[in-house]
């Protein structure tokens, strides 16, 4: 196992800690951890590029670690009672954000079976939203007060990106003037 997945495996195993730190409020701790999960993302993504270390695992193991992360946070974010009142993200947020991420995984999962092969590359829409989403997190452990403008920003932004992966998708498949139903 090269350098980069055992950097990526890593980040999957911090988010039990992260959890741990908001649910015993200890949100410096998850600001911390928050923060060593974004920089590990960000080197094994660098190592695997400039060692030539990708690998399908890697290509496989690194949204997955993301969306874990990301997904994890959200929903502590939302129903940890550690997390003050003020701060804590309204259903609506963690609603739409897991949303994306299922209708994104459940279409390409469609894609493969129909097409047998996927090919997604984030879009600039979809790298702005998951900054907005891991700014969210920041923001709030931090317990910045206008944390909601920021939270608003990514479901706005997320909502966006959504609807851009879905028409990508329906483009995959052949059919871009209709995005669901049967024919």
């Amino acid at each position: 196992m090269n350098l980069a997945n055992k950097i990526t495996i890593a980040r999957i195993i911090l988010i039990p800690f992260f959890i741990a730190a908001v649910v015993y409020s200890r949100l410096n701790a998850a600001l911390a951890l928050f923060i060593l999960a974004i920089i590990s993302d960000g080197a094994d993504g660098f190592i695997a590029r400039a060692l030539k270390q990708k690998t399908q695992l890697g290509t496989i193991l690194d949204p997955i670690a993301d969306k874990m992360l990301i997904i994890s946070a959200y929903i502590c974010l939302s129903v940890v009672s550690t997390v003050p009142e003020h701060l804590r993200l309204p259903a609506y947020v963690p609603i739409v954000i897991i949303s994306r991420d299922t209708i994104i995984v459940l279409g390409s999962v469609i894609v493969y079976l129909m097409k047998g092969d996927i090919r997604v590359s984030p879009s600039i829409v979809g790298k702005i939203t998951t900054f907005f989403q891991m700014i969210t997190i920041v923001c709030i452990l931090m317990r910045f007060e206008h944390s909601g403008l920021v939270w608003n920003a990514a479901v706005v932004l997320t909502v966006a990106s959504g609807i851009d992966y879905v028409l990508k998708g329906s483009r995959m498949l052949g059919d871009n003037h209709s995005v669901g139903g049967a024919r």
